[in-house]
């Protein structure tokens, strides 16, 4: 044990002269390792007299601790040398371009959405959904539109062979109202909802689709009444259109489900040879409106003595086209690549009131 201070020279003396970083660790592997020559001082412990342990152990032990610090540090200035010579040799040409995937977009029809969900829910409203595929009696019966009304024919769509339990015929739905239905037999008023979604109807000259997206608007709650049904509106197309002269005219109308109803008409203005949304320098119709009919809040189980409500719709395809200065309600449908690389969002393009609902 005399030659301790030998052998931790030795081992120092080779763990600095260690070239690479493999050199180093075979050099601890043969000191420290299981068959390694300061693994087998320590083993040779267990032989020796509690005198002797008591002498000898602490050196050998002091050995390892200098040869186990020696192995680090000389790993530590091997891996700083390796860096510096990777800074000093290896370039980045920064002006090559950088090669991306393809990239998906958000459709317009589904970043406009999310923006009616933004806006609405400012004002209380929650979101809800109902089946595409609904019954007669949702559909038309329920809003004041019974089997010979000749409202039906505005709303033709398309029917299938089977009914439900109740002898009610199914179809594809013409408009989001049964989801104002079903909302109004499910929840106990006050009721604040939007209902997006696709709907469906037998169209099929040149400016119109078999399918398209709405989305309509109720609110049932005492003591409702025109006033609260425009401020709504207002504040809605405000917001929509990031526009502050948003002016609106109602037009008397007449709409099954609601009563008195009206035409909503929005002034516009030109802009760069543009119709834009805001001013006065003409009017657009833009959805439809109105107080709920007593008959539909009475179908639905709820006195219309004690409640009142508003309603309104209005085509999504219509509101994205007026926003962004899309000018073919088809190419919504088409699946052009390009038109959508155009037209669309970006996945990150999340819609906030705070940041712009355009965004």
């Amino acid at each position: 044990m005399s030659d301790l201070e030998t052998m931790s020279s030795d081992w120092l003396q080779r763990i600095e002269a260690a070239a690479d970083l493999t050199s180093l660790d075979a050099e601890r592997i043969a000191a420290l390792g299981k068959q390694g020559a300061i693994t087998g001082l320590l083993k040779t412990l267990g032989g020796m007299t509690p005198e002797e342990r008591q002498a000898t152990g602490p050196r050998i032990h002091a050995l390892r601790e200098t040869v186990t610090e020696a192995i680090a540090a000389r790993k530590a200035a091997l891996e700083a040398a390796e860096l510096e010579r990777k800074l000093a040799t290896e370039t980045l040409d920064m002006t090559l371009p950088v090669l991306t995937g393809e990239q998906g977009s958000v459709h317009p029809v589904s970043q406009v959405m999310d923006e009616l969900a933004e806006i609405f829910a400012d004002l209380g409203f929650s979101v809800a959904t109902g089946p595409e595929i609904e019954d007669d009696w949702r559909n038309f019966t329920a809003l004041n539109i019974p089997e010979t009304h000749p409202a039906r024919a505005m709303h033709d769509t398309f029917y299938f062979d089977r009914h439900d339990a109740g002898g009610n015929r199914m179809l594809l739905r013409t408009h989001t109202s049964p989801v104002q239905i079903r909302t109004m037999q499910s929840q106990e008023p006050p009721i604040r909802i939007i209902a997006p979604g696709r709907t469906f109807r037998s169209d099929s000259d040149a400016t119109h689709t078999p399918m398209f997206h709405q989305v309509e608007g109720l609110v049932i709650d005492r003591g409702i009444h025109m006033g609260h049904l425009k401020w709504t509106l207002e504040t809605f197309l405000k917001a929509f259109f990031e526009r502050d002269d948003i002016v609106l005219r109602l037009r008397p109308s007449y709409f099954p489900f609601t009563e008195p109803s009206a035409e909503v008409d929005v002034g516009y203005s030109i802009e760069k040879g543009r119709r834009v949304i805001g001013g006065s320098e003409g009017w657009m119709e833009v959805l439809g409106s109105g107080m709920v009919h007593p008959k539909v809040i009475e179908a639905c189980g709820l006195d219309p003595s004690e409640w009142q409500g508003f309603a309104f719709g209005c085509g999504i395809d219509r509101l994205a086209m007026l926003k962004y200065g899309m000018d073919d309600l088809r190419a919504f449908f088409d699946g052009d690549l390009r038109w959508l690389k155009h037209y669309g969002f970006q996945s990150l393009d999340v819609p906030t009131l705070s940041g712009g609902v355009g965004a």
